[in-house]
Parts: C-alpha cells; sequence; structure tokens
C-alpha cells in the first residue's frame, strides 16, 4: 500500500522547509508546534484545567481533561512524543481530548522536561513523579486509582513503557495497561530494516532520529540502559497488558511491532495493529484521515475494556 495521498501532499509541502535538526533548537520548536495548530472545534470534555506539580523539578505542568458523566472515572497518563526535545502540552491537546472523551477516563497530560537542557534521566523521572501524583491524588482528580493506564506517542511512547517497567519493579502501583502509539523502544544499534526502508521521504528521517537520540542521550554508554531502551529489559514478565500502535511507513515499526512480540512471548495480553498507507505521526490528522480515526477508535475501544471493571479488592 503506498504512503495516503494526504499524507504525500504533507511530506511534499515541507520539502521547502529545513529540517529541524537544521535549525537552532527554539526555532526547530517552533516549526515543530506549527505542525499541530489549535483546533478550530476542540472536541468537548467537561473540564480542562493546567496545573503545576511537585517533582523532581518543581512546578512540572501538567493538563488535565476530565469526562462528562459521574466519577471516580478512569485514568491515563499521557506523554507527549517528538523525540524528547520537542513540543508540549498543546501538541497533543486534540488527542488527549479525543481519549477523554472517546474512553470516559480522566487523561493527565505530563510536559516532562525536555533534551538537551534536560537529557536523560529528566524525562522519565518527571514521568514517573507525575504518575505517581496522580494515583495519590485520585479522589481530587476525580478518578479511580485502581483503574491506571499509561499511554503515549514515539518518544512518549517509550516513556510510557519505561514508567510501567519501574511501577513493576518497585511494587506500588498495578497498572491495568500501555497504550504506545508508534513507540520509540531501543536504541538503533544495530538499526532495524525499517530504519532503511523509511528513513528518507517518510517524514520522521533516519538522521532526524539519530538526533533526537543524541540530544536525548549526550553519553551513548547509556543506550542500552532500560529506562532508556525498554526493549532491552531483562523480562516482561508482570507488566500490564498493551495496546501497540504502529505505522507502515516509519523508521520505529520494527521495534514497536518487536516490543509487542516480547510482550506476547512473557504472556502479556497484547493488541497490536500496524496502519497501511500511514507515517509516523499519523495520529495528528484524527478528525481528517479515517485511518487517523480508526487508530482513535481502536486504542478507545481497548482503553474502555481494560480499564472497564471496578477493582473490587479496594
Amino acid at each position: 500500500m503506498p504512503l495516503h495521498p494526504v499524507i504525500q501532499q504533507a511530506l511534499a509541502a515541507a520539502q521547502a522547509v529545513p529540517p529541524y535538526f537544521a535549525l537552532p533548537l527554539a526555532q526547530a520548536r517552533a516549526q515543530a508546534k506549527m505542525g499541530y495548530p489549535p483546533r478550530e472545534n476542540p472536541v468537548p470534555v467537561a473540564a480542562v484545567r493546567d496545573l503545576r506539580i511537585a517533582g523532581p523539578a518543581d512546578g512540572l505542568p501538567v493538563r488535565i481533561y476530565t469526562p462528562a458523566g459521574t466519577g471516580p472515572h478512569p485514568l491515563v497518563m499521557y506523554f507527549h512524543g517528538s523525540g524528547f526535545v520537542l513540543l508540549d502540552l498543546d501538541s497533543h491537546d486534540d488527542l488527549c481530548r479525543r481519549l477523554c472523551s472517546g474512553a470516559g477516563c480522566v487523561v493527565v497530560s505530563v510536559d516532562y522536561r525536555l533534551a538537551p537542557e534536560h537529557p536523560f534521566p529528566a524525562a522519565p523521572d518527571d514521568c514517573l513523579a507525575a504518575t505517581r501524583w496522580a494515583i495519590g491524588q485520585g479522589q481530587a482528580l476525580d478518578a479511580d486509582p485502581s483503574r491506571v493506564v499509561l499511554a503515549g506517542d514515539s518518544a512518549g511512547a517509550c516513556l510510557a513503557a519505561v514508567t510501567a517497567v519501574r511501577l513493576r519493579d518497585t511494587g506500588e502501583a498495578a497498572l491495568r495497561g500501555q497504550l504506545l502509539f508508534y513507540p520509540v523502544t531501543n536504541y538503533p544499534s544495530p538499526a532495524p530494516a525499517s530504519y532503511t526502508q523509511y528513513g528518507v521521504g517518510c517524514g520522521l528521517t533516519t538522521e532526524g532520529m539519530l538526533w533526537f537520540w543524541r540530544q536525548y542521550l549526550p553519553d551513548l554508554s547509556l543506550a542500552a540502559h532500560a529506562d532508556v531502551s525498554p526493549l532491552r529489559v531483562a523480562s516482561m514478565h508482570g507488566l500490564p497488558p498493551a495496546c501497540v500502535l504502529v505505522a507502515e511507513f516509519d523508521v520505529l515499526r520494527d521495534e514497536g511491532e518487536a516490543y509487542a512480540q516480547r510482550l506476547r512471548e512473557a504472556g502479556i495480553a497484547t493488541l497490536s495493529h500496524s496502519y497501511g498507507g500511514m507515517n509516523h505521526g499519523f495520529l495528528k490528522y484524527a478528525g481528517v484521515l479515517q485511518e487517523a480515526d480508526a487508530a482513535v477508535t481502536q486504542a478507545c475501544t481497548w482503553l474502555r475494556d481494560v480499564l472497564g471493571k471496578v477493582d473490587i479488592r479496594q
């Protein structure tokens, strides 16, 4: 299946714009945000509020989306993508609204510290701290702390997977699931076949992905650490069920599918699907492309399934 015509048109238009790794950092961030303009008619939810919470760095920003209806609602922690370097709460506002409304859950979107100013382990430490905070604030958030899923896209999906492993290892929270959209799961050494197949001309490039890694990991000896590359964690046993959605034309496709396979081999209930004709970041086309809408619907259906039952042990 070829790349979708709408995506082909967007990529053709982007050829006139310098790649972000060729720009000063502030300009790269501004350019990346231009790809996520505010929606004229945002998906309605009952309430949206911004807070700053205590964490490894004081004043960690979070945005809380509350669905309609009577709580306590299930809780989804959301970690945005873009290479640990770019984007923020605003860029992922539409997707968080769709998950909140479509799955009937409180969504806490986390504006973790970005590299290169704050390299590894700042981002995973922030995501772990925010998750602990949200679980502890269940009543105040109108959320059920026994029904929690960690979610994210791209680098944010890596952070979700890493946070799931860290919480498993401490035994402090029993998560219901991990929702991973086109996840980063491994430093590409060696690079999988998808880096060669789709590394040029499909949006996220091999050169761009390696630039992200250099910003995040100034010391590449850390690349094999499980908190950097969750595909390399020693054991997947005890991790929560997963939904892993990837794109056909994506350098990250193979590592996302490899992560889903390792979970299955460990006996973890795992739903995975590759969206044909789509490229990395295709969820930005929700409301425009039926494939993006189908992925959001699939994610929300899965969320409702894994989050639907109240924990009777409370």
